[in-house]
């Protein structure tokens, strides 16, 4: 169906169309609040990792569980070990070890090292059985058998506690910037176009997008595993994109209307043409974003493949709205579309108005122009030139948050190291424990420990520190195994048959680049830290995880863009029907793109604007996050560079002027792209307000590209640069401008000629 007969269908069917999302409607009631409890934090762990098979090696033969919380222990007046202290911890646990999904408990009164210096601080060690995405499940059994204990507190922390503060947080910063962004979108349009009415059809339609893609979104996390990122990404691309392509469809329909003025088929005219035109715009502008997103579906990791399935949920159902639903209204309403104006607004925009003038005043001087922009964009993407790529880890949430809260106490207190240490699953050739494999172990070990990045080794060679090699040999020699208990002990929660377990703690957190190196030098076959002879080396936890998902996300992240650059100049040659144009979008988006990062980089990782921002420096970026901006941003901006593209080439195809082209189209859709950019700008800017550092981060790095791209790029660096190239911007080899005549649908200029033929009889 082409654009044409499908603004006919939409006139002729109209309260079909009207009826069916109604219903669409009622059905995704019930099921989008649903959405947020179908989510699951994490979604960073991939099997074929290094650091997650040595993980599943352990759980498998040694019996590790696959999680663990921590419950931290503060008093001000009693001292650990004291009989005060034992019994009000005994009065706040108790229950704890019986709560679904505990396996064990560590306590501190067995372990030395869990008790602070000054005996205020403890904590014990609460193993799950439960994969780490799936861990906050246990929270809510092992809170509620926690008991208040007067002059105890006791606070819940650790990687299951860290998800689930997550995923509450995150619904709570949903909730704020939609209170913050509805309002302020709405006041927007209303300045826009000057009318209640033709403010609230594009909020209803964009609404109307992400309520639906909020049950479907929840359908779809019933099935498979979805981060609970995708939903601030859901809101701000459903609400941004659905306003954009209502206020473009919006306009054009208030131009078509204007300009059959007094015809007894004015209303369906114009929304025929308006799908026509500024349909075939949105569908093509939709595609752009939507290829955009599906390049993240092309990793692994389920934080990434997750974002990439919603987003494409999202930017469908925005696209259909736009192309039906809002058709439909706009053929119901009328020249009622006008109704409650509070201000005049120019509806038809004339061939010198200020946006043409200022094209007009850029190519004049195109060098001048052109030469300090990309200076501008360059020196803005400088700071990306020095990033620190690492994991997410507590510090991304608020320090009133309880989870954040237990590790700033664990962390100042026992050092970040402690709770991130790398793991070694050791594979010897034969029993662990014979003579020659348990020596070569001991000097492994030994080795290890004299390393300066290492504070310790735990293993069955290192239980005790005063024991010489033949005294271990002598314990490990028994036929019934170490006659002492507690190496007993020791030796079946590390070792089984050829497999054993080194476990290497150091003074570092997991995103310390001098644990990030350890793991370097642990893995390289022939540097001192090598394993000995014979024996393989499995290198996992602490900074091997977060070393591996950083180099497996920037090993993908070529496939992905390469994709979503060769679809995107695809979908870009078949509606320009230029092979340049699409090469210089692909540069000015690229061009934004990379001020974005440097922005990024400046205020999340070197902590610039920290202070008014409200949040603690990282000094790093996420490792996702860059990714994640790339492919939304990269169809965001391409979004506006179609609405532009589209009108100038309507001016061209007419008039083969490629000056007038420029001028005319930035003058019809400069100030509906302001527009649009602004609403994507009010939208994406209110996760500022996020407590998360992550969607804080998310939504300032869509808000800056945004408004960089509708600012300085489409306004003067586009201009600038289609001058520059003069007619070279709509070359395309005329046997293949043939065929594509053959099997394309006809251009806006095709139909904006023949809807100027029809508009004079």
């Amino acid at each position: 169906m082409t654009f044409d007969r499908l603004g006919r269908f939409a006139v002729r069917r109209r309260w079909w169309i009207v009826s069916a999302w109604a219903l669409l409607i009622l059905a995704a009631i019930p099921l989008a609040p649903r959405a947020p409890g179908a989510l699951s934090a994490g979604g960073f762990i991939l099997n074929d990792l290094e650091s997650a098979r040595a993980k599943q090696v352990l759980q498998t033969e040694l019996g590790v569980e696959p999680s663990a919380l921590v419950l931290v222990y503060q008093s001000s007046s009693m001292t650990a070990g004291t009989l005060p202290w034992v019994r009000a911890v005994a009065a706040a646990t108790r229950d704890v070890a019986a709560a679904p999904h505990v396996t064990r408990i560590l306590s501190h009164e067995l372990a030395p090292r869990q008790v602070s210096a000054d005996g205020h601080t403890a904590y014990d060690i609460v193993f799950l059985d439960l994969s780490p995405d799936d861990s906050p499940a246990a929270l809510p059994g092992v809170r509620a058998a926690i008991r208040q204990v007067p002059g105890l507190t006791v606070t819940v922390g650790g990687g299951p506690a860290f998800y689930g503060d997550v995923q509450s947080v995150t619904e709570t910063d949903l909730r704020r910037s939609e209170l913050i962004s509805l309002p302020l979108a709405a006041l927007a349009l209303l300045v826009v176009f000057g009318s209640v009415i033709a403010a609230a059809v594009p909020l209803v339609v964009g609404g109307t997008a992400v309520l639906v893609a909020l049950a479907g979104i929840f359908l779809v996390a019933s099935a498979t595993p979805m981060s609970i990122f995708v939903l601030n990404l859901a809101t701000l691309l459903g609400l941004g994109l659905g306003v954009d392509y209502s206020l473009l469809m919006t306009s054009r329909f208030r131009e078509e209307l204007a300009r059959r003025e007094g015809r007894p088929d004015q209303v369906a005219e114009a929304v025929r043409v308006t799908v026509a035109t500024a349909g075939r715009a949105v569908f093509f502008s939709g595609l752009t974003v939507l290829l955009g997103l599906l390049g993240l579906v092309l990793f692994e990791f389920m934080i990434l493949r997750s974002v990439g399935i919603a987003g494409a949920i999202v930017v469908g159902l925005a696209v259909a709205s736009a192309l039906t639903l809002l058709p439909a209204t706009l053929a119901i309403l009328g020249t009622r579309i006008d109704a409650l104006a509070i201000r005049r607004v120019k509806v038809q925009p004339g061939a010198d108005g200020p946006w043409a003038r200022l094209a007009r005043r850029v190519m004049r001087h195109p060098v001048a122009v052109f030469v300090p922009t990309l200076a501008i964009l360059l020196v803005l993407g400088v700071p990306f030139l020095h990033v620190r790529f690492n994991a997410p880890d507590a510090t991304i949430l608020p320090s009133s948050v309880p989870s954040r809260h237990a590790y700033d106490v664990l962390a100042q207190t026992f050092g970040e190291g402690e709770f991130a240490p790398i793991v070694l699953a050791i594979r010897t050739p034969g029993n662990a424990t014979t003579p020659a494999n348990f020596a070569a172990l001991y000097d492994y070990s030994r080795r290890l420990a004299a390393d300066p990045r290492v504070a310790r080794v735990d293993s069955l060679v290192n239980v005790d520190p005063r024991l010489t090699l033949a005294q271990y040999q002598l314990l490990y020699s028994a036929p019934t195994g170490p006659p002492d208990r507690f190496v007993a002990t020791s030796l079946a929660a590390t070792t089984k048959g050829n497999l054993t377990a080194f476990t290497i703690t150091t003074p570092y957190g997991p995103n310390a680049e001098q644990g990030r190196a350890l793991v370097h030098a642990l893995r390289d076959p022939t540097g001192p830290l090598a394993p000995p002879p014979g024996m393989t080396v499995l290198v996992g936890g602490g900074a091997a995880d977060v070393e591996d998902v950083v180099t497996r996300v920037w090993a993908d992240f070529p496939r992905t863009a390469a994709f979503i650059v060769l679809t995107t100049f695809l979908v870009l040659f078949a509606l320009l029907r230029s092979l340049v144009l699409p090469v210089k979008a692909l540069v000015m988006n690229t061009l934004s793109i990379v001020a974005s990062f440097g922005a990024l980089v400046w205020i999340f990782q070197d902590g610039n604007l920290s202070a008014p921002l409200g949040f603690q420096p990282l000094g790093f970026v996420e490792t996702t996050q860059p990714v994640i901006l790339f492919c939304v941003l990269f169809g965001l901006s391409m979004d506006y560079e179609v609405f532009l593209l589209s009108r100038m080439k309507e001016t061209w195809d007419r008039t083969g002027d490629n000056t007038e082209a420029v001028a005319r189209g930035l003058e019809r859709s400069g100030r509906i792209v302001s527009s649009a950019a602004l609403i994507v700008v009010v939208v994406a800017g209110s996760f500022a307000f996020a407590d998360i550092v992550l969607i804080k981060a998310l939504g300032l790095g869509v808000a800056v590209a945004v408004a960089l791209d509708a600012t300085i790029v489409r306004a003067l660096l586009v201009p600038a640069t289609m001058r520059l190239l003069g007619r070279w911007n709509w070359w395309v080899p005329a046997r293949l401008d043939r065929a594509l005549r053959r099997v394309l649908p006809r251009t806006e200029a095709e139909v904006e000629a023949e809807a100027e033929v029809e508009s004079r009889r």
